[in-house]
């Protein structure tokens, strides 16, 4: 019980952020910006002015880590699996060659500009996936700190509202149709709030489109998680190893390095996807998750200096931009070269 008084007010203070943050999202007329960016600066707004006590320092802790792996459990009962894989099909080829756009040449952007990989791999799974929900769903894996978490995000966030502007202008310059038009948002668009956003502000058949194929993208959380849990437990031995605390390699089992929250998420999307979820209870938690996401990043806000990410420099916003530029591109590419265009 001790405990739970210990989080309590740094847990209230995220979710008094985060409700700010969700009232303001309903006032835009458009959704320009999602809640979980705004509960994001609102932190980082309030750090900068007053930076946390110690009295609600472990709470935001307790929120920004251990709430956030709850939260993506949570996340798999909006998933239906057998739904998204029938639109999958359609754009699956087109996923395959962003997501190695996204990892293979964001590894090389992030080599040549210095970055460590931890960054860099954020940026490029909120770039390839499906922005605050990759980055949050693998950071907890790499053991990523906040400050790297924050950067992803505002990196995320500043080129998808660039993309809201140009991806309606760009597809009726282009002659897109709305299938092709939806597939290219879906797929080369980060946030679910900017797809949504960008999709319905060319027609409403797209908008619907590019909002199935944003959920395909999502189920590629389960393998990224699962090879970045690889590397990390690689990292993590090799360490060990030349510190002398680990005197024999240990047999590794697919159960060790998948999270367990991982594990809950894969969980809950195979039994909504099998129907044993009643559709009110699938909503409530899907609710639920979305929230206490905007709570954890909140968190994760109110723990961010805006002087150590200064210390970052602009590096990793061009790797942001090199990296989203190159999605853009590769996407419209396949879906001319596979005739959909």
């Amino acid at each position: 019980m001790k405990k739970v008084f210990e989080v309590l007010p740094g847990f209230c203070l995220a979710v008094v952020t985060a409700f700010v943050a969700v009232q303001i999202e309903t006032l835009l007329p458009i959704p320009l910006i999602g809640a979980s960016v705004l509960a994001l600066f609102l932190g980082m707004g309030c750090n900068y002015f007053k930076k946390p006590s110690a009295s609600v320092a472990k709470g935001l802790k307790f929120t920004s880590k251990r709430v956030l792996k709850f939260a993506i459990i949570l996340l798999g009962a909006s998933l239906n699996i057998t739904t998204i894989l029938t639109v999958g099909r359609l754009s699956l080829t087109v996923m395959v060659f962003t997501l190695l756009t996204c990892f293979g040449g964001g590894y090389f952007v992030g080599k040549l500009l210095g970055l460590d990989w931890k960054l860099s791999n954020l940026i490029s799974a909120g770039t390839g996936i499906c922005g605050g929900s990759a980055i949050a769903a693998i950071s907890p894996v790499i053991e990523a700190d906040d400050r790297d978490i924050a950067y992803a995000m505002s990196a995320t966030f500043l080129f998808d509202m660039a993309m809201i502007l140009l991806f309606p202008l760009l597809g009726r310059a282009l002659g897109l149709s709305d299938m092709a038009y939806g597939l290219w948002a879906g797929t080369a668009v980060n946030d679910t709030s900017s797809v949504v956003a960008a999709g319905y502000a060319f027609s409403e058949a797209a908008g619907d489109f590019a909002t199935m194929v944003k959920l395909t993208r999502t189920l590629s959380i389960i393998p990224t998680v699962l090879i970045f849990a690889l590397i990390q437990n690689r990292i993590s031995k090799k360490e060990a190893l030349s510190n002398g605390t680990v005197a024999n390699k240990e047999q590794v089992h697919i159960f060790t390095l998948l999270p367990w929250f991982i594990v809950g998420f894969i969980a809950m999307a195979l039994i909504n996807s099998a129907g044993l979820l009643p559709a009110a209870a699938s909503l409530t938690m899907k609710n639920t998750s979305k929230f206490l996401m905007v709570a954890a990043l909140a968190a994760i806000g109110w723990n961010t200096d805006f002087g150590e990410m200064k210390q970052s420099g602009v590096n990793p916003m061009i790797h942001g931009f090199i990296v989203s530029l190159a999605v853009v591109l590769v996407a419209i590419g396949v879906e001319y070269a596979i005739g959909l265009v």
